[in-house]
């Protein structure tokens, strides 16, 4: 199973690119050292911090015609990943 699931393009994180911080929402189990090693690995860049977060899934409420339906959305953890002075990730060379 890949430590990386898919790169985070949101505008709060669209913004951080110019800083030089990229994210990405990765494995749960995964650690810095491993997240490091596999941006390092898949977009050939130096990695020099890693910064974790798990997001707690957000309840939902449905009104249906049997009833109310109340449950969670799934929780996700994720990863803003700073480079080395100079470098990019181009999420969109691909498309």
């Amino acid at each position: 199973m890949s430590t990386l699931k898919k790169p985070l393009v949101t505008e709060k994180v669209s913004a951080l690119n110019e800083k030089g911080k990229y994210g990405f929402i990765v494995d749960s189990d995964a650690n810095k050292v491993e997240i490091k090693k596999a941006v390092e690995k898949q977009y050939g860049v130096n990695v020099e911090k890693v910064n974790t977060m798990v997001v707690m899934g957000k309840h939902k409420t449905r009104y249906t015609k049997a009833g109310v339906l109340a449950g969670r959305k799934p929780s996700y953890k994720k990863a803003i990943v700073t480079l080395a002075e100079g470098e990019v990730i181009d999420f969109y060379s691909n498309v």
